[in-house]
């Protein structure tokens, strides 16, 4: 008996890496997924700085045909206005007040924060509620009534309402924005669990006290942080409006005490129909953020500290 052998035919199967899309493919995917962004920030961004810029350069009431008068607004702007000079000083004076005050109290209780073994959630929370409230037309006739005649502050210190003063109510604007703290403290307790004990205890090896190793360590440490929320907070100062527009029921009063400079320009475009005029105070208000925000980065290399880099 005879057996025949039955050839078989190996396959090889060879394992082939999956083909990698084109290019363009590929580009097209990101540009698909990346459109609702783009067309938001040309829609609703850059096509109204582009018309906000046209209309700086025209006479423009709202219900006319804006016309081109140059740079007539510019020109009255900065030498025929007294009004915009008082907004532009009022407006600084309160980034002045308002900004340090804010981060300064903002760093305290998040150095509070730190040692906090119990309950720190439930104070974070709390310290953070006023910066969601704050911003609201409502909180702010709430802060009018404690600083008006006859409110909190005038029952418990008997000087009077200060929203009435002259003297007062810019200080009382800017404590509205002292009190919404909650979100600086929450960027600055974030950085403080983010510094070493090491260096604390090198520090106490030392024999620096608490004092010292706040200045020498903490802060140092700390300066991005601190840069960041006072670029940050900074930029929003300049913006301000519904604060003082509720404390001074719009008016900016009294005698223009309150007249921040989104006020004014609210007030020339809105209430004045000079659209043109407010749209050319928009843009020296852009230029000039961009100018302090530029020089608060340029001065920022002879403080700020990061390890990463080693001694500036």
């Amino acid at each position: 008996m005879t057996t025949t052998a039955i050839p078989t035919q190996a396959k090889r199967v060879t394992a082939t890496a999956p083909k990698r899309r084109p290019k363009r493919e590929r580009e097209g995917a990101a540009w698909v997924f990346l459109s609702p962004w783009v067309l938001g920030a040309i829609v609703l961004t850059l096509l109204p700085m582009a018309v906000s810029l046209y209309l700086s350069f025209t006479d423009y009431d709202l219900f006319n045909p804006p016309k081109w008068v140059g740079l007539r607004n510019y020109v009255q702007m900065f030498t025929e206005d007294p009004r915009y000079w008082r907004s532009v000083v009022t407006t600084v004076t309160y980034v002045v007040i308002a900004v340090p005050l804010q981060l300064a109290l903002a760093l305290v209780v998040a150095l509070a924060l730190k040692g906090m073994k119990r309950g720190k959630a439930f104070y974070r929370s709390a310290f953070y509620a006023p910066s969601l409230l704050g911003a609201s037309m409502s909180i702010a006739l709430v802060w009018r009534a404690v600083f008006n005649d006859g409110g909190t502050v005038d029952n418990l210190l008997g000087t009077g309402g200060w929203v009435n003063k002259p003297g007062w109510s810019l200080l009382a604007v800017a404590l509205l924005t002292v009190w919404q703290f909650g979100a600086p403290m929450v960027i600055f307790l974030a950085g403080l669990q983010q510094i070493p004990a090491e260096l604390y205890e090198a520090a106490a090896v030392d024999g620096a006290g608490k004092w010292r190793q706040f200045l020498s360590v903490t802060v140092p440490m700390l300066s991005p942080v601190l840069f960041f929320n006072l670029v940050l907070q900074t930029i929003q100062a300049f913006q301000v409006f519904t604060p003082a527009f509720a404390v001074s029921a719009g008016k900016g009063g009294p005698a223009d005490s309150t007249l921040v400079y989104t006020m004014y320009l609210y007030d020339r475009g809105f209430v004045a129909s000079h659209m043109g005029y407010a749209s050319a105070m928009a843009w020296v208000l852009l230029l000039v953020i961009g100018v302090v925000t530029a020089v608060l980065f340029r001065t920022s290399r002879s403080w700020v500290f990061y390890a990463s880099e080693g001694d500036r």
